[in-house]
């Protein structure tokens, strides 16, 4: 699914990531990201940009908490880049 959060939101820094991390993952979740839906936690989510995967939460008062970043191998992928029929998430 793609996941994109339209107008301004919060983004709670709980491990103190650099503001590029931080930057980067309100870039994305602005102009739509790759996501998956984490299937046993609610509301929480892996997404794909660039070579970042992000682990978030996407709370109920709007605040998106980053809860880890990590670095993606170049050559694999973590999250399916084709879904059968995308889905577009959008917050506001």
């Amino acid at each position: 699914m793609i996941l994109k959060i339209n107008g301004s939101f919060r983004i709670g820094n709980l491990r103190r990531y650099p503001p590029e991390t931080v930057g980067a993952l309100r870039s994305a979740l602005l102009t739509g990201v790759i996501a998956a839906a984490d299937p046993h936690r609610k509301n929480f989510y892996d997404l794909e940009a660039g070579d970042n995967i992000f682990y978030i939460h996407l709370s109920p008062t709007g605040t998106v908490l980053l809860l880890a970043c990590w670095r993606r191998e170049p050559a694999q992928r973590t999250i399916p880049a084709q879904a059968p029929v995308p889905e577009v998430r959008a917050y506001s």
